[in-house]
């Protein structure tokens, strides 16, 4: 009952979109392509959609290949980030299009867009076409559409950009469950590795039409397998350090040498440590950790934690501190690394055994 991805290539002219990518949905689930822009999510969406075309590999559903398959024969509803809607309908015609095709009654289609709009708050809006309409209004609508076709394969390309914080975080929540329950295949893309923990399930991690890794979302994210998948799995962006080790000695690229709690596997020569905001610190070194000094460049607040940006001489790294803190742009710090929170890969950008691995 999976619908399948095998092998997928997607290439115009002499330009590769998208680079032998496989991977499996299953019924019920909620399933996260998370990539920055252009990484390949939506033209992997329009390949799975029946859009466009793979240049090779296949696309099977429930066993069947339908790589081939027009789009409007294949059991499949898809929400762009920038909304469509027929401007000359109201949202109740609008939400209640897919229904009229499939010729369903009236009483069937009266009770399915009812219940669309009530959970997406356009019970009172139903009268009005898309003009007298804000944004995220329209995006709602668009939504709508989607659940009340009820298709085995619904395809969410960032549909909540366009809507208020509040609402956002209410559908991040529902939207998994309401699609579970029609036994639909929910395939969600976002840029924001933030959401995909939020919305849970699976996640691909696309970087430049590469597929890094996929796999259940909080694994991705804890044991990514490797440089580019801990890139796109990281917000802020992921801090970096790259080292040298030379017999007993571990030496920064200007040749300093530093001493810390390395893993004991550690192989001769290049390699570069990842590491997220929250393994790094401002304070004096302690406990076996690194410390460099270093210049605050920017400081961002959030509420209950900010960001601190600072310069250490071999690159700008983010610290993640409690509260709201006011270092300003100039300010000397020490920053402390925590090498039990850092990823070690290696010059090709593989992941090495670290025997620190834990939870982060």
């Amino acid at each position: 009952m999976s619908f399948d991805l095998d092998q997928i290539t997607y290439k115009v002219g002499q330009e590769t979109f998208i680079r032998d990518v496989s991977l499996r949905f299953q019924p019920g689930t909620m399933n996260v392509l998370l990539g920055p822009t252009l990484a390949g999510k939506t033209t992997l969406m329009r390949l799975m959609a029946g859009l466009d075309r793979p240049t090779s590999g296949r696309i099977v559903d429930d066993g069947v290949d339908i790589t081939g398959v027009a789009v409007r024969k294949r059991s499949v509803a898809m929400v762009y980030q920038q909304f469509v809607n027929y401007p000359t309908l109201s949202v109740y015609e609008n939400i209640a299009s897919p229904l009229r095709v499939q010729g369903l009654p009236k009483a069937e289609i009266d009770a399915r867009v009812g219940r669309a709009a009530k959970l997406l708050r356009l019970d009172a809006m139903l009268g009005r076409t898309p003009s007298q309409l804000s944004g995220g209004q329209q995006q709602r609508t668009a939504i709508a559409r989607a659940l009340v076709k009820q298709a085995r394969l619904v395809l969410l390309d960032e549909p909540l950009a366009n809507l208020d914080y509040k609402l956002r975080e209410e559908l991040r929540e529902e939207l998994p469950r309401i699609f579970a329950e029609t036994g639909a295949v929910l395939v969600y893309a976002t840029t924001e590795p933030t959401e995909a923990l939020l919305l849970r399930g699976t996640t691909a991690t696309l970087w430049e039409g590469r597929m890094t890794q996929a796999g259940p979302t909080a694994e991705v994210y804890h044991q990514p397998g490797n440089l580019d998948a801990a890139r796109v799995f990281s917000d802020p962006p992921l801090n970096e350090l790259a080292l040298v080790k030379s017999g007993t000695a571990v030496r920064l690229d200007n040749g300093r040498v530093i001493a810390g709690e390395f893993p004991s596997g550690m192989p001769e020569g290049p390699c570069r440590l990842g590491f997220r905001a929250d393994a790094v610190a401002i304070g004096p070194a302690r406990d076996g950790r690194l410390g460099f000094p270093g210049t605050v460049s920017v400081t961002e607040l959030s509420g209950s934690e900010s960001f601190v940006h600072v310069d250490v001489g071999v690159g700008t790294w983010v610290c993640l501190a409690s509260g709201i803190q006011e270092w300003e742009p100039g300010d000397s710090v020490e920053v402390q690394l925590d090498l039990a929170g850092a990823f070690l890969f290696g010059p090709g950008g593989e992941r090495l055994n670290h025997p620190s691995d834990r939870e982060r």
